[in-house]
């Protein structure tokens, strides 16, 4: 069995630039030991013959046909916006001068 250490938790938690007590080093130690030891678990199943799938439901993308179609026009698409210039929808800034 692998067994999570503080020092592990601790620099994992340097990686991910997170400040975390030593309080909350050693919950996550026994958090993170406990989620390891209960997925060694699935390591005892015997699993010849199974075919590996990616989602436990036979699930199914429903999208249309990709087939070019007729848009709207430039003159269409600004009709309605509230500043326009040049054929090109204006915005406010977001920059800082």
């Amino acid at each position: 069995m692998a067994e999570i250490t503080k020092d592990q938790v601790k620099h994992v938690a340097n990686l991910a630039r997170l400040e975390i007590t030593e309080q909350e080093a050693e919950m996550f130690t026994e958090q993170l030991s406990s989620i390891i030891t209960f997925a060694e678990q699935l390591n005892e199943l015997d699993t010849d013959g199974i075919e590996p799938t990616t989602h436990v439901l036979d699930l199914k993308n429903v999208m249309r046909k990709d087939e070019p179609r007729q848009w709207i026009t430039r003159e269409d698409a600004l009709k309605n916006a509230p500043d326009q210039k040049d054929g090109q929808f204006r915005v406010p800034s977001i920059l800082a001068d």
